[in-house]
């Protein structure tokens, strides 16, 4: 029998235990249902939300994960003040059609003992890889327990997260998950800046010089699709986040976009990634680069 938390909505019934979300899959399935998993670490937003909505359009029903993932997180990172808003995340899943809410507790995901650890290659190597050695190590270990845990025909990410994309898709082959693994558009501000939950660190000041990102990105993706030389253009990047205020630029780097292999110039479809920090909040964004 499957055991549900009430959510504080009284509409999306919550399960904490992987006997209870597996239960309640089965039923569905046992109904000739298919089933989309949307995993997040919470304080939804929009960006979010379009994925349940594209996951409603994919599968017969939807259950999203909520896990503050402390694997991802190193030391010194924000793992303890990350947002956190069940309550609040369980009224916007219901809203967009999300049927049942998986929020395991750290004990539940990780009971003592838990020796096991997945180590990740390819895609995962360099950008937010060098900057953040310990988080496709984590993001693996808890995407690759989620598919287990939840079996879903679909699950679906946002292209923000575009390395973070690519490494879910090939550790998912590699290891014969048979799971399709759905990317969607970045979702973003009216002013274009990409939606993120550590968008809440920004102060007003930072807020209205952060869409200064994605302008800088979009920009440098048109001179590259029209030949510019690249070492030029992400130069330009640069100079220009600084010029806005950015502090410290972690990486402004051209990638092929279906391998992330470093490329030079754009004769097949490739990837513009950056990402920099503005006061406490480090901010990424990626945007597409075609040949013409």
């Amino acid at each position: 029998m499957v055991t549900l938390a009430p959510a504080s909505t009284d509409t999306l019934p919550i399960v904490r235990s992987v006997e209870d979300l597996r239960a309640q899959v089965a039923a569905w399935r046992g109904q000739g249902g298919t089933v989309a998993l949307v995993p997040t670490m919470g304080a939804l937003h929009d960006g979010h939300l379009a994925l349940i909505r594209r996951a409603r359009e994919l599968a017969d029903h939807v259950v999203a994960s909520v896990f503050v993932n402390p694997t991802q997180f190193a030391p010194h990172e924000d793992f303890d003040r990350y947002p956190r808003d069940e309550a609040g995340d369980a009224a916007k899943l219901a809203s967009a059609g999300c049927e049942l809410l998986y929020a395991p507790t750290v004990r539940g995901m990780y009971p003592e003992g838990f020796a096991t650890s997945i180590s990740v290659g390819g895609p995962a190597e360099g950008l937010c890889g060098a900057f953040r050695p310990q988080m496709f190590g984590g993001v693996a270990l808890v995407v690759t327990k989620l598919f287990l845990q939840a079996l879903p025909d679909v699950a679906l990410f946002g292209e923000k997260d575009y390395q973070q994309l690519m490494v879910i898709r090939r550790f998912a082959r590699d290891l014969d998950i048979p799971v399709r693994v759905e990317g969607l558009p970045t979702v973003r501000e009216a002013d274009g800046l990409a939606m993120s939950s550590r968008n809440a660190y920004l102060t007003a000041d930072e807020r209205a010089r952060a869409p200064e990102l994605n302008r800088a990105l979009v920009e440098a993706a048109e001179a590259l699709s029209a030949g510019v030389e690249s070492g030029a253009v992400l130069d330009a990047v640069r100079a220009r986040l600084q010029a806005a205020g950015f502090g410290n630029i972690d990486y402004v780097e051209l990638r092929d976009a279906g391998t992330l292999e470093p490329v030079r110039g754009v004769d097949r479809p490739a990837r513009l990634l950056a990402a920099a920090w503005l006061g406490k909040a480090r901010l990424i964004d990626n945007v597409p680069v075609l040949p013409r």
